[in-house]
């Protein structure tokens, strides 16, 4: 099983001063976790050279938000892959939920992205998950089975694709899925990449995200089929984004 993964999505916040003075408050604080785990920032377009330059020599790895898919053109208000690796971005985030719903980005649109990732040298955060309205009226599985799918097409190779679990209800509300709802939707997702990828599956990283904290994160990371988490607004602080790290030491398989 690949090592876990606790990634930090700072979402439309923080101006260059705040994102550096965050940056080295969780670059100061950050245990050694060396061969045991991986940290992710991923901060606004605007700073990612500034908080690329605090975390670079330490076990911090620098994530974009999104990506768009073709090299360069006249595609105003984009970001190409290599204007990314420029910025010093090994991973980018790509369908996450608020994208699907402010930006109407779709199931095609993330395969797109995700192979240009592969493509390039980056390395994908693929999000899928259900709303309130699609649990509520059961068919969670058949929802997110068609985003991993989906997004997955035509992609033979998984060793840099990581995917995240993160249920829409969830996200932003303080609502949170318990421990065994999301290990049971986590072990869907990895009966899917079984079924697509055979044994190499069993190295994917499946994250959970959606109002992670320090205080619920340890019972999350104890369970088999969860290897970190996509952490929103408990990022934004150095304090609870260290004790989610901590919980994943303590707990991560």
């Amino acid at each position: 099983m690949a090592a876990w993964m606790v990634a930090g999505n700072w979402k439309m916040n923080n101006t260059t001063a705040e994102a550096v003075a965050l940056a080295k408050e969780i670059v100061a604080g950050l245990p050694d976790i060396a061969g045991r785990g991986e940290v992710v920032l991923a901060p606004s377009f605007t700073v990612l050279g500034s908080v690329h330059d605090v975390i670079r020599g330490s076990n911090i790895a620098l994530a974009s938000q999104n990506i768009f898919f073709e090299d360069k053109g006249a595609y105003t208000g984009e970001i190409s892959p290599a204007m990314l690796k420029d910025a010093g971005c090994t991973y980018a985030i790509i369908g996450h939920s608020e994208r699907r719903k402010y930006f109407h980005e779709t199931d095609e649109g993330v395969n797109l992205k995700t192979k240009k990732c592969l493509a390039v040298g980056l390395k994908p955060i693929v999000c899928v998950g259900e709303t309130d309205e699609e649990r509520e009226a059961g068919i969670t599985e058949f929802v997110v089975g068609i985003q991993v799918k989906k997004a997955l097409a035509g992609i033979t190779d998984m060793a840099d694709v990581t995917i995240a679990y993160e249920p829409v209800w969830a996200i932003g509300t303080g609502k949170n899925a318990t421990p065994g709802q999301a290990e049971e939707v986590h072990g869907f997702i990895r009966n899917i990449l079984r079924d697509l990828y055979k044994e190499a599956s069993l190295n994917v990283r499946i994250l959970y995200g959606g109002s992670v904290t320090a205080e619920n994160f340890g019972e999350l990371i104890a369970m088999k089929n969860i290897n970190g988490a996509l952490v929103g607004g408990a990022s934004l602080k150095s304090g609870s984004f260290l004790g989610i790290i901590s919980r994943a030491l303590e707990n991560g398989q």
